[in-house]
């Protein structure tokens, strides 16, 4: 059972309908020297430079709503490393890394769904109600050792539009079901969050 807080960001699932996940990625620049980490597991938005950068607002109502150019899930990236000079895939990026071949690996069909922890339990009653980020994401929302996000999802649903996720199930399995103490969720983004279903451009 999830019986302790081990969040570990949104992790890609399948979609909507039940099709499996078969690790389709678009890749998408990230600019040279952003001094920001970013996680396997985060969520990530295109910027008017045209490259992406990880999402930094809770997805609630009022100035915490997530931008328009929302995009998808990081699941890693490649450079040339510059030290090296060898091309290397990371799990996360490393803020600050000078390389102007930096791309990254994003998860970005809006009908896919995710995998996620909440910060408490979730009853039944949870489904179909709308979640929001426990925290904003930030350089220090994940581990530089393995790489992985540490991102979850606040327990406390509601109706409220401009949250971010849409709970649509329950991870169920033998360490994890509905009403654990640090429920999993498995969510997809809400109507009108992600960029390609947003019609407020970039």
């Amino acid at each position: 059972m999830a019986t302790t807080a081990t969040p570990y960001g949104f992790k890609p699932l399948n979609h909507v309908g039940g099709t499996p996940y078969a690790g389709a990625v678009r890749h998408i620049k990230i600019a040279s020297g952003f001094g920001t980490n970013i996680f396997n597991g985060s969520i990530v938005n295109i910027v008017a430079a045209g490259t992406i950068e990880v999402v930094t607002t809770l997805g609630t109502s009022g100035g915490a709503v997530f931008p328009a150019g929302v995009i998808g899930i990081f699941v890693g990236c490649t450079y040339t490393d510059p030290t090296s000079k060898n091309k290397t895939f990371s799990n996360h990026w490393p803020t600050g890394t000078v390389a102007s071949d930096a791309m990254a690996y994003v998860v970005d069909d809006p009908n896919a769904l995710f995998m996620a922890q909440a910060d408490a339990t979730v009853a039944q009653a949870g489904l179909g109600a709308n979640a929001s980020l426990t925290a904003v994401q930030s350089t220090s929302t994940g581990s530089t050792t393995t790489g992985n996000s540490t991102t979850s999802l606040n327990a406390t649903l509601t109706q409220t539009v401009t949250n971010v996720f849409r709970v649509v199930d329950f991870v169920e399995s033998p360490d994890s079901t509905v009403g654990d103490a640090f429920t999993d969720l498995i969510v997809k983004f809400n109507a009108g969050i992600h960029s390609y279903e947003n019609t407020t451009g970039i």
